[in-house]
């Protein structure tokens, strides 16, 4: 009997794990680096039962990340989908409300289908205009009010996992100023876990 539990990671270069590693969609077959550069590695040391795909792609935006979902999400089966997407839409200067009709046709693809979703907050850059911050915390204030829209979403505010006590518009580390260290995606991952146990045994 096969009792692992397969998740599907689907996102840009936060889920993909850059700049340490690149994802099996990037790299593959399995992928390539670093493999503690992804929060998918983090969730399956937590959990060996989940099998957590890493469906990341760097420099993606969420009508990309969209555009894949029947081959990355749908084929897979999965019992969730972690979603996280929209900083490669806020750094080219696409509009916040197409974000958001970006992100919720993936989320309303995923409840058809049945599968549960865990929808991530855009996480920080340390090179973000004043003006992307302002966007960038549109999106997620939208996101985080989800749940009292769609009993199927649960949201993990990844970007208060990994940004700066200091300045919440800052990584709390980062090797590249534009992306969590691999201390930052095992945060990431511990904020992802917490909603996600909730979610699969729900």
């Amino acid at each position: 009997m096969n009792d692992r539990v397969t998740i599907v990671a689907l996102g840009d270069s936060t889920t993909a794990g850059t700049p340490g590693f690149r994802s099996p969609i990037e790299s593959p077959p399995a992928g390539s680096g670093d493999q503690r550069s992804q929060y998918a590695y983090w969730l399956m040391q937590a959990h060996p039962e989940w099998d957590v795909r890493n469906a990341g792609v760097n420099g993606e935006r969420t009508d990309e990340i969209a555009a894949r979902f029947a081959r990355d999400v749908l084929a897979a089966r999965p019992r969730a989908v972690i979603v996280i997407g929209g900083v490669n839409d806020i750094y080219q200067s696409r509009r916040v409300d197409e974000v958001e009709r970006n992100l919720r046709s993936i989320y309303n693809r995923a409840r058809a289908a049945g599968i549960v979703v865990v929808a991530g907050t855009i996480i920080p850059f340390n090179t973000a205009t004043p003006e992307q911050n302002r966007r960038m915390r549109q999106v997620n204030a939208w996101i985080l009010s989800r749940p009292d829209r769609d009993t199927n979403l649960a949201v993990a505010d990844t970007r208060r996992a990994v940004a700066s006590n200091d300045d919440p518009d800052r990584l709390d580390g980062s090797p590249d100023d534009l992306h969590p260290s691999a201390d930052g995606y095992r945060r990431m991952a511990d904020e992802i876990r917490r909603v996600l146990e909730g979610a699969v045994a729900g």
